[in-house]
């Protein structure tokens, strides 16, 4: 692979440059022939091409280039046969007209059979997520190159877990799900760029920290940009095929906002109310008959499920129905004409897991 534009002028080729590694791990030099090759697997079969989610957007259906553009200017010059989008040698890469940032991208690939070339002549191409971050597109079937550029690598940085590859003119899928790196307002990197590939079915990149944007030769540290950007794919000489190229958006990692004791609601009943829904119950758990518990500890009510292992404060929602301080589970109590507790609900919405009754 060779980086078709060279930003800021020449690039120095920093070979002795060490690509960081794990704790522990040897300091790989970038393209370091003596890195270990990724044991070979033989992926499961595909139903392809993939069926398009509801709510993705389609880049390639196999019909035109209407939403690629060169990325030297213009239209996009690369052909359309039979489906697929053909790679034209000479024409440079192409480039998505809408911008993204993180994505989950779906796209099918198949390398030129008879295959020719060797290493990285051998049917190469490759994805460049935000302009700046690639994963490889290359014949590493029963081939040979550097660890760091065969197919699904992320170049320059990180081989694939295994070597997935099916033979050349076999249409195989990569399934990808990046997160775009974060910069503060003045450009200090906050959070690396992540990236997960699953190839042909099989995950060979596992939410991996990229170093920096990827480039030939070069260890290049990030640089603020912005938090969109278009992909491009590479032409480098070689008549890849490409068809069923599909994104979807994706929204912030959510966060974990709910749960524990500072946000439960507090009690509003009675330490003497509380008393008479204290004892043992009976409840089919399972396959058995199970004692359930209800304890008053310091004005705070319990309930002990023995399958559990544990008991769980009941937070009152009314003199008769309960939640649990840390889900959502409700308890809601039958009483008798006197106004003793016979029986309890215990479930989630309208759902009873199971029903309790006093001997």
């Amino acid at each position: 692979m060779k980086h078709a534009i060279l930003r800021g002028g020449m690039v120095a080729l920093a070979l002795s440059l060490s690509v960081a590694a794990g704790a522990g791990e040897k300091r790989w030099k970038i393209h370091d022939l003596s890195r270990p090759k990724p044991p070979v697997v033989t992926p499961p079969a595909q139903n392809l091409p993939t069926p398009v989610p509801p709510d993705a957007v389609v880049l390639f259906d196999g019909k035109n280039l209407s939403e690629f553009a060169s990325l030297a200017g213009g239209p996009a010059k690369w052909t359309v046969k039979d489906g697929a989008l053909i790679v034209a040698p000479g024409t440079g890469h192409i480039v998505t007209k809408r911008a993204f940032g993180d994505v989950q991208v779906h796209l099918e690939w198949a390398s030129p059979n008879p295959a020719t070339g060797r290493s990285q002549g051998r049917g190469n191409s490759g994805i460049h997520l935000m302009g700046l971050y690639e994963v490889q597109i290359l014949d590493s079937y029963q081939a040979d190159t550097y660890a760091d550029g065969q197919a699904a690598a992320l170049y320059g940085q990180f081989p694939p877990l295994v070597n997935a590859c099916r033979p050349p003119g076999e249409w195989q899928s990569y399934d990808i799900v990046f997160r775009r790196p974060r910069f503060d307002a003045r450009g200090k990197l906050l959070k690396p760029a992540r990236v997960t590939v699953i190839h042909n079915g099989v995950l060979v990149q596992d939410n991996v920290e990229l170093l920096g944007p990827t480039i030939w030769l070069h260890y290049r540290p990030y640089k603020a940009h912005a938090d969109k950007l278009p992909f491009s794919l590479q032409e480098h000489g070689n008549p890849v095929r490409y068809r069923n190229i599909w994104v979807r958006e994706l929204g912030e990692p959510a966060k974990f906002e709910g749960g524990g004791p500072e946000t439960a609601p507090k009690s509003t009943v009675a330490v003497g109310d509380l008393k008479r829904f204290v004892g043992t119950y009976k409840a089919q758990l399972g396959q058995k008959l199970e004692d359930v518990t209800v304890t008053l500890k310091k004005g705070r009510l319990f309930l002990g499920i023995p399958v559990r292992e544990q008991s769980f404060e009941m937070i009152p929602l009314s003199p008769t129905e309960f939640t649990l301080r840390t889900t959502d589970a409700r308890v809601v109590f039958k009483l008798d004409t006197a106004g003793k507790p016979t029986a309890f609900d215990f479930g989630v919405g309208e759902d009873v897991s199971f029903t309790a009754r006093r001997p």
